[in-house]
């Protein structure tokens, strides 16, 4: 349910006031969240933030109501695009069967007899499900089709709800061909069909999916077609993932569950940010990713659900934020960010994941005095209203 508040019209202008807390990420507002603050929003820009009682006239106003206001999650890595679920495989997996890259293929037959129809409606009902969540940004992957038609309909259905779509050929060999021979295809006709509908590209450097040459081969393919490089890594065990998308000057790598030393000292000098995905964990009791230890080496982190119907088929930032405080040692304020402006870097994006003047006004009001009670009330739904470009959606 959506209504005018805060549209984007041209010259309107709408103060948000009565906020009782706003984490806004902005510096001038020093490290602590901003209290009784409001927010200008013209255009669906952020146009001002700071104390409401030095707020500027407006047309408008919406009063808060006392209520925290935070940036709208950016959820940096998602897989949206399928048909099925893998229920019976996740309750095997609770009954101690380990997860395995090869469930991949019981979604990609659902995926290839799905219709369009099918997983628009199905892409629709998922972003629906994050956007009153709090999510006003997500990144979608193909990778469920594994054939040139396939992918290319998936990045296309992706494309109608994200600017923010990966290409994810690479994510398994499908049955009956070499893997030699699925690269070919994949880096050739496949890479052809789906660059226009992609602006990332993606590979699954992992113990049953692709190893490093044939990630590089992949990803170096993507970027002469005009792409930008991402990577699945070291989610299943140690391996040369995360060197690999350090020495390639990658935005981001995603999983990083198992890092040694060296792994972390390269996140370290490159700058590439380390996208942790603790659902991943929560859904295969899998070991959880030591972001303190990153934190703490001075990498960038960011907070994703990796969304999809097998290891970890759920759209809540919120819960993550609540995993990433709980059990892979960040305090809720860096859970947040990493949730929020992590996850806009992971995307190289400037424009979202924070409330400074000319953000897109993205905002979440909580039923909460403070954005500490995403991790303090796990699985409460406080997520209130969310504007997406300033534009008011009722939850």
């Amino acid at each position: 349910m959506t209504d005018s508040t805060g549209g984007s019209a041209g010259g309107t202008t709408v103060l948000l006031t009565g906020i009782g807390e706003l984490t806004s990420h902005d510096p001038s507002h020093g490290p602590a969240p901003l209290r009784d603050a409001a927010v200008v929003v013209e255009s669906g820009r952020v146009a001002w933030t700071g104390p409401a009682a030095r707020a500027p006239a407006a047309d408008t106003a919406y009063d808060v109501g006392g209520r925290a206001v935070i940036p709208g999650f950016v959820d940096s890595h998602s897989h949206l695009v399928f048909a099925g679920d893998r229920a019976e495989e996740f309750a095997a997996r609770m009954t101690g069967a380990p997860y395995s890259a090869g469930g991949i293929r019981t979604t990609v037959a659902a995926t290839r007899a799905a219709t369009d129809e099918q997983l628009t409606a199905n892409v629709a009902r998922l972003v629906d499900e994050m956007r009153r969540q709090g999510t006003t940004t997500v990144e979608i992957k193909s990778g469920y089709g594994l054939t040139v038609h396939d992918e290319a309909r998936s990045l296309a259905v992706a494309r109608q709800f994200s600017d923010e779509t990966t290409f994810l050929g690479a994510h398994v060999v499908p049955e009956g061909q070499t893997p030699e021979e699925y690269v070919g295809l994949v880096t050739g006709p496949m890479l052809e069909a789906c660059a226009p509908h992609a602006r990332w590209v993606d590979a699954f450097c992992e113990r049953g999916a692709f190893d490093a040459d044939q990630a590089r081969a992949v990803l170096s393919a993507g970027v002469a077609a005009g792409l930008r490089g991402r990577l699945h890594a070291n989610q299943l065990g140690p391996g040369p993932g995360v060197e690999l998308a350090c020495e390639l000057g990658l935005v981001a790598v995603d999983h990083c569950t198992y890092l040694d030393d060296n792994d972390v000292a390269a996140l370290a000098d490159s700058g590439t940010i380390a996208t942790v995905l603790p659902g991943v964990e929560f859904s295969t009791r899998s070991p959880y990713p030591d972001a303190r230890r990153l934190l703490d080496a001075g990498v960038r982190v960011a907070i994703a659900t990796d969304c999809n119907p097998g290891s970890c088929y759920t759209s809540s930032m919120p819960l993550c934020v609540a995993l990433g405080v709980r059990e892979m040692g960040m305090s809720p304020a860096e859970a947040l960010a990493a949730a929020t402006i992590g996850g806009a870097a992971a995307l190289d994006r400037d424009d979202v994941g924070h409330l400074r003047p000319g953000a897109r006004a993205d905002l979440v009001v909580l039923e909460a005095p403070s954005y500490l009670h995403l991790a303090y009330r796990p699985g409460v739904p406080l997520v209130r209203e969310v504007f997406v470009a300033g534009r008011r959606h009722l939850r």
